[in-house]
């Protein structure tokens, strides 16, 4: 789809602005806040098994700004639990954009044995479905397993990137946006591998 973000870490500004931003720190200082924010905001939602924190930190883009959490984590490696938290937000934020067209995807590369095909989804998966599943994955990492809550997202990621590139093949567009879309598809796929080995990180105790 022409309007959807990039998937795999998307920058809302260039490095100088976000050294100016956060006072010019050091990169290092930046990586630890980065590490410290993300396991104090997980180990204390998760200590309080609270629903209502649960949809709080579900919310936090919608309430603190999508911007702004990327100041804290986008830079993050992706096998970190600050960027694998980064990728899932950027994942349900492009949901949230496009929800009818990423439905669309997703029944394309579900239809066509995509790997991964997440357990729970209403089948043909709705807009709305597509939302509350996101919503969901987030939800995971409060009041689920953490390593599923990756695998999900990335299993979510490659069913996606399957149809996109389904529809990028199949459907009558021009070259650039068939392009454009397998390119899409590509780094979707990507992310995709990336949650998989934060997963595999946890599991293993290794995810910083």
């Amino acid at each position: 789809m022409s309007n959807a973000p990039r998937y795999r870490r998307p920058l809302y500004s260039d490095p100088a602005a976000f050294d100016q931003r956060v006072g010019g720190s050091d990169p290092a200082q930046i990586a630890q806040a980065a590490h410290d924010t993300a396991h104090a905001l997980i180990s204390q939602g998760r200590d309080a098994a609270d629903p209502e924190i649960t949809e709080r930190f579900v919310r936090l883009a919608e309430t603190e700004g999508i911007e702004a959490i990327a100041e804290l984590w986008a830079h993050s490696p992706a096998r970190s639990l600050a960027g694998a938290l980064w990728r899932i937000y950027v994942l349900r934020a492009a949901v949230q954009k496009s929800p009818e067209r990423i439905s669309e995807y997703y029944r394309l590369g579900r239809s066509h044995s995509a790997p991964s095909a997440i357990a729970g989804v209403a089948e043909p998966p709705s807009a709305e479905e597509m939302t509350r599943l996101a919503d969901r994955i987030l939800a995971g990492m409060y009041a689920g397993d953490i390593d599923v809550a990756f695998d999900r997202a990335g299993a979510f990621c490659r069913v996606v990137a399957r149809g996109q590139a389904l529809w990028a093949d199949q459907r009558r567009l021009e070259h650039f946006e068939a392009r454009a879309l397998t390119e899409k598809a590509k780094q979707l796929l990507g992310t995709a591998e990336e949650l998989e080995s934060a997963a595999r990180a946890h599991r293993a105790g290794t995810l910083d």
